[in-house]
């Protein structure tokens, strides 16, 4: 599947032009979502008000923040048409409500096979308005000891790499399972923010989940927003957590191990700008990606 010709930029009206120039306060939240989706809303609401009140202007929600169903088809049940169904009414009146750019980590979305969802991160603006959709496009699939995970068998993959302007920049969408590709970064230019909403499993997120975030923080010298899934469900899933905000440099700025709760921190545009000039790595490649310039 032929992805990296395919970037797709969404140019969104920006409600504050100035903001990109100071200091932007994120949040990442961490959850432990269960089968039911109105609690699920519920405790997002609750912890999306926490960093809404400590100033945070773009704040991400974890992968299936909706829904961690008893079984891998549920969400499936409780799929929605794009633009409608309660899970998508509740991000943009949150969004609105708190005035703020809100990423809801991922939606199970309508797709093309009757039996499938699309795993979708959408992100709504501070009017509550829909600006981006993304698709994600790798599928998790594992087999280690117990441990078996096949989600192509639920989701359908997307197959367009996705970037938003906003008023913090440009900011690159991503899901869990992506973060093993690297070449899906790049794909997406110069970024000055990379977002990636998981629901590890707490084996390989022990493993490689710190050392992969980190890794894309570095190579694409951008801010990386990392909201997860962190603890047990009543599948009897384990996730990692350990959600976090890393900045250029492979800094972790905030960290959550396990449990909800609210992961904060802030972006500087200027010392963004100022490593990307005293270290032009992202100038300096010579091996370009199929369809960039």
């Amino acid at each position: 599947m032929a992805i990296t010709s395919r970037v797709t930029t969404t140019k969104a009206k920006l409600s504050s032009q100035n903001t990109a120039k100071g200091i932007i306060k994120m949040a990442a939240i961490q959850m432990a979502s269960g089968p039911h989706v109105s609690a699920n809303l519920s405790e997002a609401e609750r912890l999306i008000e926490i960093a809404a009140n400590q100033g945070a202007k773009l704040i991400a929600l974890p992968e299936y923040f909706a829904i961690m169903g008893l079984k891998e088809s549920d969400k499936v049940t409780a799929r929605e048409e794009e633009g409608k169904g309660p899970i998508q009414d509740f991000l943009s009146k949150t969004a609105k409500k708190h005035k703020i750019w809100l990423i809801g980590g991922s939606v199970p979305l309508v797709s093309n096979v009757p039996n499938k969802v699309r795993n979708s991160c959408l992100v709504f603006d501070d009017k509550g308005k829909q600006v981006a959709r993304y698709d994600k496009i790798h599928l998790f699939g594992l087999k280690l000891g117990n441990e078996h995970y096949t989600e192509e068998k639920t989701i359908e993959a997307g197959d367009t790499v996705k970037v938003i302007d906003s008023p913090f920049g440009k900011i690159g969408l991503s899901i869990c399972y992506d973060l093993r590709f690297p070449e899906l970064y790049r794909a997406m230019g110069e970024v000055n923010i990379i977002v990636v909403p998981s629901a590890f499993t707490d084996t390989t997120g022990k493993a490689h989940w710190e050392s992969l975030i980190r890794a894309r923080a570095i190579e694409n010298l951008s801010y990386v927003i990392a909201p997860a899934q962190g603890g047990y469900h009543i599948s009897g899933r384990e996730t990692h957590g350990n959600s976090m905000i890393v900045d250029p440099w492979g800094v972790v700025l905030d960290r959550l191990p396990r449990g909800s709760g609210v992961v904060m921190a802030t972006m500087n545009p200027t010392y963004q700008e100022s490593l990307r000039k005293s270290l032009p790595a992202l100038k300096h490649r010579t091996i370009k990606v199929v369809g960039q310039q």
